[in-house]
């Protein structure tokens, strides 16, 4: 898909409902899905910052770009830390700081801090549904935009320990595979994922690549 298609596309977000939860549903670890599935007010609520009135509010940016007539989207690999999230495979994001005006700031900041990409002039094609994320508790809301051609990245080593680009193509053709976490405290738990060049990509990031591939594929144009 080039660079004016996936524009168009999104750019009728507005004439097709997003899939929600039942995207996320289809990636979400077993306990979660089967809450999905099962609570029909989890389900189907509309208005998720009031049914997670106590979670802590966070962004993330699905940022693609344009190389060699090809989409690319930028993941990371979060270092090992102290923390629910640590070494895992995610997108630029965190949580507001009191300069940030609105989510999508603060994703385009964290993005900066991150990748060392300066994003102040874009805007967001494309807001998808919010994720909570039980082990951290936040509830985060993923942005996606597009820039014309690659960027210049520089990583940040406190936060990044790797920076993956993955081309449209592959990640619509991601397959679902059933696999053991490696680490942290769900070690050896089976849960549904996707696995791009030996990395498991589980959890919130794959519930929201799962949303987003599913949007693509119900426009009927890959």
């Amino acid at each position: 898909m080039d660079f004016q298609t996936f524009i168009n596309c999104i750019s009728k977000v507005n004439d097709f409902p997003l899939p929600g939860k039942r995207g996320h549903a289809i990636m979400a670890p077993y306990s979660i899905r089967r809450l999905y599935l099962s609570n029909e007010e989890v389900f189907h609520h509309e208005n998720d910052s009031e049914y997670y009135h106590n979670a802590r509010k966070a962004s993330v940016l699905l940022c693609f770009y344009e190389h060699k007539d090809e989409l690319y989207l930028t993941l990371i690999k979060r270092t090992t830390y102290d923390g629910p999230h640590s070494g895992q495979i995610s997108f630029p994001g965190g949580k507001p700081v009191s300069l940030d005006s609105s989510l999508w700031d603060t994703a385009k900041r964290e993005f900066k801090e991150e990748l060392g990409v300066d994003l102040s002039s874009a805007s967001p094609l494309l807001t998808l549904s919010r994720v909570y994320i039980p082990p951290s508790n936040f509830l985060v809301t993923p942005f996606v935009a597009v820039v014309k051609k690659k960027p210049f990245f520089h990583l940040d080593s406190r936060e990044v320990a790797l920076k993956i680009d993955i081309s449209l193509y592959e990640l619509i053709h991601l397959k679902i595979k059933q696999c053991p976490i490696l680490e942290g405290n769900h070690k050896g738990v089976v849960v549904p994922c996707y696995v791009y060049e030996g990395h498991m990509i589980w959890g919130a990031t794959a519930m929201v690549l799962s949303e987003f591939i599913l949007f693509l594929k119900e426009r009927t144009i890959i």
